[in-house]
């Protein structure tokens, strides 16, 4: 059969009080779900009291797996019907307790047995072990059902009535065990008996709910009773440590409910565990304080009993909604009084039943006399303030106040002692009554405890009197220590003030502590103060000192019980001085000699100390140096045995001992000062710096009676002098110095130096010799030596003496010696000689010697003779040692044979060479010079010198003279001149007046003076003056300048470019000229006139009228000209139009020649900032011309970007005209609309819902208020013309699934969509709606829009389907973090996505960069620029710099320009002058080209015959003009066409003189197209050749096969086209008569090699800094990924993904990375343009940054 429950034929029974009418049985109270969580079957056997038959049933998890197995029904079941007490069908061994059950059958009429076989393991362990608690558990639950709606009161006398005739009694059997059996009624102390029986009133309310609902409800109150709070602790959690056994830590009263809810909740009587309610609004402590004390709304508990309107769950653990229901708006709230409900304020009257409880009831302490609010630093730092302080209480009727003496309960030990203060923990101010508090208590008698115990005021002793505690306390005070007893027990007694000297022991002492009884003591009186308040005794001993006292001995002795205190025999006192031995008495552990302010007993007994006798000696101060034979004293210092100062007192002998020395003293002194007097030392030492010895002291009759004395013996006084060498007669040459070793010796012949030992040497037997001096003071040996000894005139031996002594030591004797001086054999005199024939002149020292002007002196000899006389012989070492002065190279070979350079003898009359022969070498120093003065030459040329200004105005004579000399050919003056002279003198010159000359002798001066030199009118200018004498002539020039001023003449008016500034006057400089300066112009387009004025005395001079044409400028942009399609609409992620940029010019003409990198695109999105372009702006480049495009000079921007946001945006355009001025367009504003719609998407991402198919629409809520809009790819909102409808329908992963329904039992549903927009405002699943228990099934929301041809994305929302409520909360809150962990994943992946892209183009950039690094390294090796790998910049640097330099100087070296003013470019139409638009290298044939063309040089060349007609006319046709529309084309050359000696491609003849068409050397700048139609015109196919005969050979072999163009050479000849040459025609004149017409050079070739290798270099520098930069963003990003940072966010993302995987799992979710394609958004990047990529990358790194620190936050919540 099969089983369910049938609620078809329930009748509800009559309310009755709490509810209590045992249907809980009819609803069933969870049995099965109970039965299959303990075990794994049930067994139930039941006997109505009408039937005769058993029924039996069972149910196994066995049996219903294998049913499913067999696909059979699985809940059916078979009910066995048999006898009562009818065993039989018991097979099992497992189950033959059976048989006792059912054999007790037959006693009873009707009966039910549930028997659990199976049981868990751990529910068996739970069972035996927690069996009390269990059962506790078990009365809690069925309370009322046993003790009935009161509940278990106490009573006097068992009741009997209708609810006290249930009795649950629980057996537990165990084997070898007794039974236990406990009876629930018997158990006392289950919570509810608890609340019960705590409780002192009570307040009884009832709810009414919608429909039928009704709960009751009591609020019981459990008062503070003067400690404590009687609010019941649950069993189930006891308290891990007892109140009571806390006495050194304060109890601060916590909220007596803690945490725990108000109500408890019982459906039809039974309670229902896992649901309570917290409060009600009225029952909440108010936010201000109210009727009651804030503290008084946790001491209530509360019970609520509902009838069977209220649903639970199927296992009867928990309500369904029962708390919503209560707090609902529309709940009555009655008060139950004396079993009448009464409708009245709930709240009122529930704050008014409080108060009365609390005033009633709780039974507090009132603390009086406030002081301050204080912390406590003794306490933790959470509980240290505040703290309220007070001096009096009242508690149950007693006062205590501060001062009063007190005793403690319940501590240990008990302490007795008066009150401090009162502590209350809270910001409290005056009078106030409360609960807790603390007392602080003054130990008494503080002589004897000196502490401050606080403690709860609690265990104060209400019972004690007065009397007793001061009892205590003065018993306390008569047992405190009084004085100390010490005895000497081994001798060696310490006397007070006692000498004693130094090492004598004092005794062992021992010492008894005694009261004021004589009663010995070891510890305080008490039994309270354990080891810490035992007595010891401290023995010091310490010395005083002018320092301080300093303790020497430190002991403490405690007292061992069978023995007393005791010191040990002290044998170490051994320092001089006053001392004191101190016994104090101090306590246990802290040492205190004082206790509660008295001190502890002490004794001191004062001593002295004194030296011993002398058992040792040192040395004291010795006076050092010591040295050989010099008495000096040796101090002795006397000490005892530890080391004190003592004197000797008998009579010792002294006794010496060292090694090589012989040593005496004098005598020994005795007393204080003990010395040594007189000890000498004798012996060798080595050297002047003394020698170590150890001079040893004995000293008999001492215990140590011998020390070493280290001593560093030094030579004695000088005694002697040693002179080496020792012969008496000594050898030397005269000017030679002579060394002397000489040694000072003292009388142990050391040798010895003292300071001041100098040794002296005189010499006598000549004039004039020097003297030797060295200084011996250090070494006390040295070489004596000085000045070489020189004797004038020595021709032969001289004898000398020298006499050797120490002046300053007259007790050392002199030594002396005898000298023998022989004659110096080194150079002593130079002579110089001139030879002249035979005969050799000498020239003597200072000698002048005279010479013709410009000859040379030949022949000069020398010679060299010694101290004797005799000659020299030149060798190769002297001939070294020669220098003359007027020539820096000498011959060696001629010195070698006596012959001196030649002298050259000046040009100059003026100039004297002084000439010298100098010799030198170590001995001597020689010279012999003279003077060579110049002789003026024969006459050679007449010399004329212009004295005064050299111009001279026309019709004026000079106003200066004319010198005339004659010189010899060096321009020296010879007397030459007499008066006669005068008439032979000639004077000519053109246009000279000859009327005027006066010429005059000077005599002085041996010269003529001309002065009357006048010119005759003519043109002003240079003119050349010839004077002739003789045979000689000369020239001088002068300058024939203008007269006084006349007229006005306008010589050069330069091309103006201002007009300002105006009206200013000019001087004129010395040739009449006047300028003017630069102007600017500014003034409208058209002609103007400007005149000149010149005042001169105050007279005015008319200048010419000048008449200027004001032109445009071409070349000069005033604004940018922006062409688009202006219709066009700009779509969100699309591409913008064409934009076309011109550059317009002043002639509103388009500027060309424009490097497109000057100009730039800049977008932004339009704010309210202003409309200027932000930082952060996106900038664009302009693409590559097409072959399609317009003309030189438009610029494109084609497919760009538009942005992905919908909004409005500015775009601006630019065009760089130098580094700081940008020329900028009109900004054009244009808005981005959205794109074509894609997809459905939701306002806001709904969480994943969690429903079930129960009653409660809350649990069936699907969504509520979902907002659905159209969006384009980029999420931008569209679609908001659109109408339709949008369907709903719910699918599964698996089709075959049975699928849930909506409300209604529908599957789909459909909503209206208007202006881009579905309101969904609820979805609700249909109550029992199919669907698989734990299960993800999909929402679809599918845009159906008519208007649209393309299907939209739909939207799909997940959500998870359960059977069970419980089971469906837990899994919201599941799916809810699951929610935040997908968004967090989320938000993670695209910070790594980011990353990954962002390092992806970096990497990308750095190859980048290196290709082009690479690229670029090979082109500077083209050009032979190898770039070392190292230091790269530097070198670069250098390079550049060097390379810039080179390029500076060829451009600053002067090259041929065209100096012919151009004509000025009115208009883009104007070309300029044909002298400017081309340029040739080679000077030769630019000379001959320019000639050819000077009839054309200055013609202005124009695009149009109108801009040609312009120019006419604005120069009154003075101006020649060449429109190129006006030239007929077909005539011109070809510029490929070979020269005429090739036919057919081949050479028909040999030319020389290297021929070449004259276009083909030229270069043109600009305009190359326009240029070669120029050209090709003027030049035709002329040909230009080395020279004139290079050319006849041409023209004559070329006229054979074809015409002859004209021919030029580079010669400067020409041969016509016809064959004509010869002439002043045909023959080009020299270049500085083309008065600068003539064609400009370029640019030297290797100026340009220097820029293309300047430009790689710049580019490569750029390329290497790029290089360089990317690396490290590189290295940046890759350290950065690999920060802690990062990797804690990886870590994160792996922690979040196992637990979504997880939390998916219990969900029974398809993991979100494996979900099915079609029911899910595939995530798809948004694609990005190449050239914002990185930045789009970085962008989303730092969203993505944000946004996962918020989903963090979201996570941790």
């Amino acid at each position: 059969m099969f089983y369910f429950s049938d609620h078809s034929g329930y009748v509800r029974p009559l309310p009755v009080p709490r509810s209590l009418n045992s249907d809980i049985s009819y609803f069933g109270v969870g049995g099965k779900q109970a039965v299959f969580f303990v075990g794994q079957s049930a067994r139930m056997i039941s006997k109505p009291a009408d039937s005769q038959d058993v029924h039996e049933l069972v149910l196994s998890k066995e049996d219903f797996e294998k049913k499913e197995k067999n696909k059979e029904a699985i809940y059916s079941g078979y009910i066995r019907n048999r006898k009562p007490s009818d065993s039989v069908h018991i097979t099992n061994d497992d189950e033959r307790f059976l048989h006792h059950l059912i054999s007790e059958e037959k006693e009873k009429d009707s009966f039910t047995a549930v028997v659990i076989t199976g049981v868990q393991p751990e529910h068996i362990l739970y069972l035996k072990n927690y069996f009390l608690l269990w059962t506790r558990q078990l009365a809690h639950i069925y309370h009322y059902y046993i003790h009935g709606p009161k509940g278990n009161e106490k009573r006097t006398s068992k009741e009997v009535g209708p609810f006290n005739n249930i009795d649950i009694e629980i057996s537990m059997f165990e084997k070898g065990k007794t039974p236990k059996i406990v009876n629930l009624r018997e158990i006392q102390d289950d919570m509810q008996t608890l609340y019960i029986n705590t409780a002192a009133d009570s307040f009884e309310f009832k709810a009414h709910v919608e429909g039928d609902g009704v709960v009751e409800g009591i609020i019981r109150y459990h008062p503070f009773l003067y400690d404590r709070e009687t609010y019941p602790d649950d069993p189930c959690f006891p308290k891990l440590k007892d109140e009571d056994d806390d006495d050194d830590c304060f109890i601060l009263e916590k909220a007596a409910r803690g945490k725990r809810p108000i109500f408890e909740c019982f459906w039809n009587g039974r309670l229902i565990p896992y649901t309570s309610v917290e409060d009600f609004d009225w029952c909440t402590p108010p936010k201000k304080r109210g009727l009651a004390p804030i503290e008084c709304y946790n001491r209530i508990s509360g019970a609520l009993f509902t009838n069977d309107k209220f649903q639970v769950s199927t296992n009867k653990l928990t309500f369904m909604d029962l708390e919503l229901k209560l707090k609902d708006k529309n709940t009555l709230f009655t008060r139950i009084l004396n079993g009448q409900e009464q409708r009245m304020k709930i709240d009122r009257e529930f704050a008014l039943w409080l108060k009365d409880c609390h005033e009633k009831y709780d039974k507090q302490i009132k603390f009086t006399l406030f002081k301050g609010i204080i912390t406590r630093p003794d306490l933790p730092s959470k509980k240290q303030g505040p703290w309220a302080t007070y001096s009096a209480i009242e508690w149950d009727g007693k006062i205590y106040k501060a001062g009063q003496l007190v005793k403690t309960i319940k501590t240990l030990p008990l302490f007795y002692g008066s009150i401090v203060k009162f502590f209350l923990y809270g910001d409290h101010d005056g009078e106030v009554y409360a609960t807790g508090g603390e007392v602080q208590i003054a130990m008494e008698p503080q002589a004897l405890y000196d502490e401050v115990r606080t403690v709860p005021i609690a265990k104060l002793d209400r019972t004690v009197a007065e009397k007793a505690v001061k009892k205590y306390v003065e018993d306390e005070m008569a047992r405190l220590p009084d004085r100390l007893s010490v005895t000497w027990p081994e001798g060696d007694e310490l006397l007070p003030n006692e000498i004693r000297p130094a090492g004598t022991p004092i005794g062992a002492l021992r010492i008894e502590i005694l009261n004021k009884k004589g009663e010995a003591m070891q510890k305080l009186p008490g039994t309270s103060h354990g080891g810490s308040k035992k007595l010891l005794v401290e023995l010091k001993v310490i010395l005083h000192s002018s320092s301080g006292n300093k303790e020497i001995i430190s002991h403490i002795s405690q007292h061992g019980g069978k023995w007393p205190y005791w010191f040990k025999k002290m044998e170490n006192i051994q320092k001089l001085g006053n001392y004191t031995l101190k016994l104090q008495v101090v306590l246990n552990e802290s040492n205190a000699d004082t206790y509660a302010g008295r001190a502890l007993p002490s004794k001191a007994i004062k001593f002295s100390v004194k030296e011993g006798k002398p058992e040792k000696f040192s040395f004291g101060l010795l006076d050092p140096p010591f040295r050989v034979g010099v008495p000096f004293n040796i101090p002795l210092e006397f000490q005892d045995e530890f080391g004190h100062t003592s004197q000797l007192s008998t009579d010792i002998q002294p006794d010496f001992e060292a090694s090589g020395l012989s040593v005496h003293y004098e005598e020994i002194t005795k007393g204080p000062n003990c010395v040594i007097r007189g000890v000498t030392a004798k012996g060798p030492v080595n050297s002047c710096q003394g020698k170590n010895f150890n001079l040893k002291v004995i000293l008999p009759g001492l215990k140590e009676d011998s020390q070493i004395l280290k001593i560093r013996l030094l030579p004695g006084p000088p005694c002697r002098l040693k002179v080496k060498p020792d012969s008496e007669i000594l050898v030397i040459e005269n000017g030679t110095a002579f060394p002397f070793q000489v040694e000072v010796l003292d009388e142990s012949d050391n040798v010895t130096a003292q300071p001041k030992l100098i040794v002296h040497c005189k010499f006598s037997g000549a004039p004039n010799l020097p003297i030797y001096v060295v200084d011996c003071s250090s070494t006390g040996t040295s070489i004596l030596s000085g000045p070489p000894i020189q004797v004038q005139n020595i021709k032969k031996d001289q004898t000398l003496k020298a006499k050797i002594e120490i002046p300053s030591c007259k007790d050392v004797a002199p030594v002396e010696k005898t000298i023998k001086l022989l004659p110096s054999s080194h150079v002593a005199r130079l002579q110089i000689f001139s030879v002249e024939g035979q005969k050799a002149i000498q020239i003597k020292h200072q000698d002048e010697v005279n010479w013709i002007a410009g000859d040379i002196m030949h022949n000069l000899i020398f010679q060299m003779y010694d101290e004797g006389e005799r000659e020299i012989h030149i060798t190769s070492a002297l001939a070294e040692k020669i220098k003359v002065n007027w020539t820096p190279e000498i011959n060696k070979e001629h010195l070698l044979q006596g012959l001196l350079p030649d002298v050259q003898v000046p040009t100059s009359v003026k100039d004297m060479r002084y000439c010298q022969v100098s010799f030198q070498d170590d001995h001597v120093s020689l010279e012999s010079a003279f003077t060579v003065r110049p002789l003026p030459d024969e006459p050679k040329h007449l010399k004329c010198e212009l004295k005064g200004g050299k111009t001279v105005q026309m019709g004026q004579e000079l106003q200066g003279e004319i010198v005339v000399i004659v010189t010899d050919q060096y321009g020296n003056q010879i007397q030459a001149f007499s008066p006669s002279s005068l008439s032979a003198l000639g004077i000519a010159g053109i246009g000279l007046d000859s009327s005027h000359l006066k010429t005059t002798f000077q005599e002085n001066t041996q010269s003529i003076s001309v002065r009357g030199i006048k010119f005759i009118p003519g043109p002003p200018g240079n003119k050349d003056l010839c004077f002739t004498w003789r045979e000689f002539s000369d020239f001088i020039r002068v300058q024939l300048i203008s007269g006084p001023p006349a007229k006005l003449l306008l010589i050069d008016w330069p091309e103006l470019k201002e007009l300002t500034p105006s009206n200013q006057q000019h001087k004129t400089d010395e040739r009449g000229r006047a300028n003017l300066g630069v102007f600017s112009v500014y003034a409208p387009r058209g002609e103007h006139i400007m005149q000149v004025k010149a005042i001169y005395n105050k007279n005015t001079i008319e200048g010419p009228i000048i008449k200027l044409m004001i032109l445009p400028d071409p070349e000069k942009p005033i604004r940018l000209n922006v062409k688009y399609d202006q219709d066009a609409s700009f779509l969100a992620g699309g591409s913008f139009t064409d934009f076309m940029i011109t550059v317009i010019s002043e002639d509103d003409s388009i500027i060309k020649n424009i490097n497109p990198a000057r100009i730039s695109m800049k977008m932004w999105k339009l704010s309210n900032s202003g409309n200027r372009p932000p930082a952060n702006a996106e900038t664009f480049s302009c693409n590559k011309i097409k072959d399609n495009d317009k003309e030189d000079g438009c610029f494109y921007f084609r497919d760009k970007a538009i942005p992905n946001k919908v909004g409005t945006y500015c775009i601006q355009f630019g065009f760089m005209m130098d580094k700081a001025n940008i020329l900028n367009s009109e900004q054009i504003i244009v808005d981005v609309l959205p794109n074509q719609p894609v997809k459905l998407v939701p306002e806001i991402q709904p969480a994943t819902p969690a429903v079930s198919n129960v009653r409660s629409v809350a649990s069936r809520t699907l969504v509520k208020d979902l907002y659905l809009h159209i969006t384009d790819a980029y999420n931008n909102r569209t679609g908001i013309d659109l109408v339709g409808t949008v369907m709903a329908t719910i699918k599964g992963s698996n089709e075959e699934d049975d699928t849930p329904l909506f409300i209604g039992k529908v599957r789909t549903l459909e909503f209206p969509f208007v202006k881009g927009s579905a309101e969904i405002t609820s979805l609700v699943l249909a109550e029992s709606s199919p669907g698989k228990d734990s299960t993800e099934y999909f929402i679809i929301f599918e845009p159906r829009l008519p208007a649209l041809s393309s299907t939209l994305e739909s939207y799909i929302l997940p959500f998870m389907f359960y059977n069970d409520v419980k089971k469906q909360q837990q899994m919201a809150a599941l799916t809810k973090e699951k929610d935040q962990l997908s968004k967090s994943i989320i938000m993670y992946r695209s910070l790594f996505d980011a990353s990954k892209q962002l390092l992806d183009e970096m990497k990308c950039q750095v190859e980048e960069a290196k290709l082009k690094e690479a690229q670029l390294r090979n082109e500077l090796k083209t050009h032979n620029i190898d770039i070392p790998i190292t230091q790269q910049m530097p070198h670069i640097e250098a390079l550049l710099k060097r390379k810039i330099s080179e390029q500076e100087e060829l451009k600053k070296k002067p090259r041929r320009s065209c100096t012919l003013p151009n004509y000025t470019k009115g208009s883009g139409d104007v070309l300029g002058k044909i002298a400017h638009l081309a340029q040739i290298e080679d000077d030769r044939a630019a000379m001959v080209i320019s000639w050819h063309l000077a009839s054309d040089m200055d013609c202005v060349v124009t695009l149009t015959t109108d801009a040609a007609r312009r120019i006419y006319d604005e120069t009154q046709g003075r101006q020649q003009v060449l429109p190129l529309d006006s030239i007929y084309k077909k005539t011109l050359p070809d510029w490929k066409r070979p020269l005429p000696h090739y036919r057919n491609g081949k050479l028909y003849f040999k030319p020389i003189g290297d021929p070449v068409f004259a276009r083909d050397l030229l270069t043109f700048p600009d305009n190359v197209e326009h240029c070669e139609t120029v050209f090709g015109m003027l030049l035709g196919d002329t040909i230009i050749l080395d020279n004139l005969d290079a050319a006849n050979h041409y023209r004559k072999e070329v006229v054979k096969i074809t015409h002859c163009p004209t021919l030029l050479t580079r010669d400067g000849d020409r041969i016509r086209s016809n064959g004509k040459f010869g002439g002043l025609q045909n023959k080009a004149p020299p270049m500085d008569k083309l008065r600068g017409m003539v064609f400009g050079a370029p640019i030297p070739k290797q100026c340009l090699i220097l820029g293309e290798q300047i430009d790689l270099l710049q580019q490569y520098r750029t390329a290497v800094c790029r290089l360089g930069t990317v690396n490290e963003d590189l290295n940046g990003q890759l350290k950065y990924l690999h920060t802690p940072d990062m990797k804690k966010k990886k870590q994160e993302l792996d922690e979040q993904e196992k637990n979504l995987k997880l939390i998916e799992q219990k969900l029974g979710m398809t993991p979100t990375r494996k979900c099915n394609d079609s029911l899910r958004h595939p995530t798809t990047d948004c694609p990005i343009p190449p050239k914002r990529m990185r930045r789009e990358a970085t962008r989303q790194r730092i969203s993505a940054l944000i946004s996962i620190e918020y989903a963090k936050s979201l996570v941790h919540y």
